[in-house]
């Protein structure tokens, strides 16, 4: 039962996660999308620490100072009064510069309690308390030698200690806001570059795997075609396909091809079968309807002359021989269509060609009969099988042919090959019965015989693995030519014999039979 093409098409449709379209384009999409993410976490990484460095930098660049210059809260109370006097002469606000050495920079001085002081006169701010109480044990930081983070009223900051030279804790801190802005910006843009690229390789991947998937939809459309019974149906090349596909779409074809083949064998097979079977069961009805009349009329005592009962005794006696011939011809060809084994020997095929000529003219005196067999010409091969090969070629002649019609027989060998001919100046045949003229019970335009002579003669040729051929027109006779290979092969014990749907291995080739073997000479 055929499979509906929808089954068949079915599962490379063209939607859907589940195709291959879709799976490469989100293993695309996914790959680029890590190496973006990981691109970006490492880039904003390194940018995130040397910004940082360049600000522990300048933090510990002012702590060394501090620390060189050894001074106490005496000398930076005075440097504070000078720089509010330089602010209060400029118009600037002093209050912003008395807690500010530096830009986003806090400068704060500590008790032994851990608590502000007051510094050039201006009390701490509440920037600098936020500082002394995030910092909590001055300390670890003056016993450390890197900065560390902390969040001072929700802001980020790096903060480290010096000591003074009176004993005095100086908080030094600078805040990292503008470093994670700008991380934060770098970021955003990079998610944005990469989000761009990831929404081009999806459309350029999908497009590029359209052209490259084209190829196997092709293969999908010819096996729904083929499986609704279109067996002509074949891939088409693709100038996008790769090798591997490409190698694909010959394998499917060459499987196609010989899928198509043996369909077609097979039809051919089954076809000519039944015509066998219908025409051996009507070959056999023949004799046998007429035995059963002859029996009937013999019951019903209407056969009371005892030259009637003799006619129709010969009559019987003809028809039993006629189906025991026919018998003995289907038993022969399926021998051959059985492989057996060849009985092998040197055989001399210019002794036989002159058999079958001596033959001939004791059954037919009158008919010219030329021989071109000269000198001894052997050949490996079945005797038998040649024998009964020629006298039924010899037995087409006499039966087909009337019999003033010359007959030439001969041999030759070429090469590596031998050929046998038998040809007579008869009536010839039209190129449509040539072409059957190897079929099992095809006489051509009704003549006598059983029609299974010339498919003896294939399936003889063929077990001996050689060719026959005919050439042959109307009103210029007919020959035919048997060649045989003139040195053994090693397979030649294996016989392929004829099967009913095969044509024989040569010229116009038609499988179809002709006469029955010849019966022996008259006495």
């Amino acid at each position: 039962m055929r499979r509906p093409r929808r089954f068949v098409a079915r599962p490379l449709r063209k939607g859907g996660l589940y195709s291959l379209r879709a799976k490469l384009t989100l293993a695309n999409v996914v790959l680029l999308a890590v190496g973006v993410v990981t691109a970006t976490a490492v880039s904003a990484m390194g940018m995130r620490m040397y910004l940082l460095d360049s600000v522990d930098r300048e933090l510990m660049s002012t702590r060394d100072s501090i620390g060189a210059a050894r001074i106490g809260m005496e000398q930076v109370d005075a440097l504070s009064a000078l720089v509010a006097l330089s602010d209060h002469t400029s118009g600037e606000s002093t209050a912003a510069g008395a807690d500010s050495l530096v830009q986003g920079a806090v400068f704060t001085a500590l008790d032994d309690g851990g608590e502000p002081l007051t510094m050039g006169g201006f009390p701490p701010t509440e920037e600098q308390r936020a500082l002394a109480a995030a910092v909590g044990d001055p300390a670890a930081l003056l016993a450390d030698d890197e900065p560390y983070d902390i969040d001072v009223a929700g802001a980020p900051y790096r903060v480290t200690a010096a000591g003074m030279d009176d004993g005095t804790t100086v908080l030094l801190a600078t805040s990292t806001a503008s470093l994670h802005d700008v991380i934060a910006k770098a970021l955003k843009l990079d998610f944005a570059v990469g989000g761009l690229l990831l929404a081009t390789l999806a459309c350029l991947t999908l497009f590029s795997v359209r052209r490259r998937m084209r190829p196997l939809e092709d293969m999908v459309e010819t096996s729904s075609a083929i499986a609704e019974g279109d067996l002509t149906r074949r891939v088409p090349s693709s100038s996008e396909a790769t090798l591997e596909v490409e190698q694909l779409r010959l394998a499917l074809n060459t499987m196609l091809q010989q899928v198509e083949t043996a369909h077609h064998t097979r039809e051919r097979s089954a076809a000519q079968l039944r015509r066998f079977v219908g025409d051996a069961s009507h070959e056999l009805r023949t004799p046998l309807a007429a035995i059963r009349g002859y029996l009937q009329l013999h019951d019903k005592g209407m056969l009371t002359d005892p030259a009637e009962r003799r006619r129709a005794w010969d009559r019987m006696h003809n028809e039993v021989d006629r189906m025991g011939r026919l018998v003995d011809e289907l038993l022969t060809l399926a021998r051959l269509d059985q492989r057996p084994e060849l009985c092998l020997g040197n055989v001399d095929l210019t002794r036989l060609v002159r058999d079958a000529a001596a033959d001939l003219r004791a059954q037919q005196p009158d008919r010219p009969v030329t021989v071109r067999a000269d000198g001894a010409l052997l050949v490996r091969a079945d005797e038998s099988g040649l024998r009964q090969l020629l006298g039924n070629l010899v037995s087409n002649v006499r039966t087909h042919t009337p019999a003033d019609v010359p007959v030439r027989l001969g041999v030759e060998r070429t090469a590596d090959v031998v050929r046998l001919y038998v040809a007579d100046e008869g009536p010839g045949l039209s190129r449509e019965d040539a072409c059957r003229i190897f079929d099992r019970f095809f006489r051509a335009g009704g003549g006598a015989g059983s029609g299974l002579g010339m498919a003896i003669v294939q399936g003889v040729v063929e077990a001996h693995e050689g060719e026959v051929s005919v050439s042959t027109a109307p009103g210029d006779g007919l020959k035919v030519t048997v060649t045989l290979p003139a040195a053994p092969r090693p397979s030649s014990r294996a016989v392929p014999g004829p099967t009913p749907p095969r044509p024989g291995r040569g010229a116009p080739r038609a499988t179809a039979p002709a006469p029955s073997p010849p019966s022996p000479p008259p006495p």
